[in-house]
């Protein structure tokens, strides 16, 4: 089969790949999709409104665990592709609603009705945001509230990207007590090993966080009172009670059942002890307290059971969709540009320009951007990111590749007759072939790495492993998903090898 005609059953396999996989995404429509942010207890919670809810569904809950910060799950909730997730009252008032002043639910509800959103069922604890450090600092300091640690700017504060952004975190709490600290950004979860070790003083932190006590910190008083309090609860689209009454019916009866020593004693077993979220959930719901087996077990889950475990096969599979897709895809894109702006250096220069800005757009940004134009997270969103971030390595190697073509070569074809389709299929293609393909090696592992974010937004791959471990800050469970995608890219040179080894070797022929 020729080249050229390879390549084009190539990209259309991968459009029906793509096609296939936005047909799904809209087959889980009618299932009730329940969303949670990336940390501990807004995946427990998720795993909680599921189960509670699944009997009651005509299909099983979709659960789509790890959306990223607020912005990413209040977006996919607001265009549709979750149906409800547990959040927070100040969060909703002052972050989603941008209202300076604490709402009641009353007010809260107005403020959400013309958005077609709702805010219901008060689970029963409060989860806020407080500066913490460690008890034995703060006792030589005598720091106890957040005004005893303004006066002691030699504190070194490592704040949550999220925390540093909001417009209820840093710079609000900063104006309010005068803090003169310039704070270094770090994952939440990670946050709890550097204070541990010593290379950060302060931390901000949930106070229902299981780590609190485990590491030994103090949490400083809020005695300005600048955080408001924040109540979980559901934050949901209006329509979801009339389509599934019944759910809604059994979601209403867990108003007040998660009190605050429930939520850390739930947040314990799943950072502290290794326990699945779902096992967490389900025996909450089955007994309102965690039994010792299920915790013991999950807890002796060493590095190999998390690397080989039951997923393993799953995650495979999706990282490979979304690779093989996305790159299926900017290869029937990149190609054709590329070869239609190589004879125009200006237009060349502006498209690959363009194409290289994609380049800069951080992954998030990019994937919250497609989530709201889009109107769905998960596999199609991830695919058109990645996509996009394929361009630029194809299209550059293709025009370079047909610039490489010596000029006797072009002219010889020109000589013999040849039309201008039958030189770039017969002269110029051929011989910038590896060229090309080195093009396509790049955007392949490009897009192996890049896939791993896609499990912000619900799209699966080995990146669900590594987004889950930073929430609990369980190096294993990352390795666990870095080292299947490290395999995946070696695979992916070790094929691209013997490709070009066929090249080579069918132009000594030919030769």
């Amino acid at each position: 089969m020729h080249p050229s005609r390879r390549a084009w059953l190539t990209a259309l396999s991968c459009l029906g790949l793509l096609l296939c996989a936005a047909a799904s995404s809209h087959a889980q429509e009618g299932s009730l999709r329940i969303g949670s942010k990336r940390f501990t207890e807004s995946y427990i919670l998720a795993e909680v409104l599921a189960q509670t809810a699944s009997p009651h569904t005509a299909s099983p809950p979709v659960v789509r665990q790890g959306l990223g910060n607020t912005a990413i799950v209040y977006e996919a909730l607001r265009s549709g592709g979750i149906d409800l997730y547990a959040e927070y009252t100040g969060t909703i008032g002052l972050e989603i609603l941008k209202n300076p002043q604490p709402l009641t639910r009353e007010a809260m509800n107005a403020a959400l009705a013309p958005l077609g959103l709702g805010a219901a069922i008060p689970l029963g604890f409060n989860d806020g945001y407080a500066l913490a450090m460690r008890a034995a600092d703060a006792d030589r300091l005598g720091v106890r509230s957040l005004s005893d640690l303004a006066r002691h700017p030699e504190l070194k504060l490592g704040l949550s990207n999220e925390f540093i952004g909001r417009a209820d975190g840093w710079q609000g709490l900063a104006a309010r007590y005068g803090f003169g600290q310039k704070p270094t950004g770090l994952d939440h979860g990670l946050a709890y090993d550097a204070i541990a070790a010593k290379q950060i003083d302060v931390i901000d932190i949930y106070t229902t966080d299981a780590k609190i006590d485990h590491l030994g910190l103090r949490v400083l008083e809020d005695d300005r009172r600048y955080f408001p309090r924040y109540d979980a609860v559901l934050l949901y689209r209006l329509d979801v009670p009339t389509r599934f009454p019944q759910a809604w019916a059994a979601l209403q009866k867990l108003e007040g059942r998660i009190d605050e020593r429930a939520m850390i004693a739930m947040n314990a077993r799943a950072e502290l002890q290794g326990v699945a979220f779902d096992v967490i959930a389900r025996d909450f719901l089955a007994q309102g307290k965690h039994s010792g087996p299920a915790g013991a077990e999950s807890a002796a889950r060493g590095f190999a059971a998390k690397l080989f475990g039951s997923d393993l096969g799953r995650l495979a599979r999706q990282h490979l969709l979304l690779v093989a897709v996305s790159v299926g895809l900017a290869i029937l894109i990149a190609v054709p540009l590329g070869i239609l702006v190589f004879p125009h250096l200006r237009l060349r220069a502006v498209v690959l320009g363009l194409t290289g800005l994609l380049q800069t757009v951080p992954s998030l940004a990019m994937l919250a951007v497609l989530i709201s134009l889009i109107g769905a997270i998960g596999t199609l969103p991830a695919l058109v990111a990645l996509t996009l971030y394929s361009l630029l390595p194809i299209m550059r190697n293709t025009v370079t590749g047909l610039a490489e073509v010596p000029v006797g070569l072009r002219q010889a074809g020109t000589a013999l007759g040849m039309t201008g389709g039958q030189s770039l299929r017969l002269v110029l293609l051929p011989l910038s072939l590896p060229t090309l393909l080195a093009g396509v090696r790049t955007a392949t592992t490009i897009a192996i790495g890049t896939a791993t974010i896609a499990a912000f937004i619900g799209a699966g791959g080995f990146g669900e492993r590594i987004v889950t471990g930073l929430a609990l800050n369980d190096r294993e469970l990352l390795v666990a998903g870095a080292v299947p995608a490290a395999v995946l890219a070696l695979l992916s040179e070790g094929v691209f090898e013997l490709i070009e080894y066929w090249l080579r070797r069918g132009q000594r022929q030919a030769s």
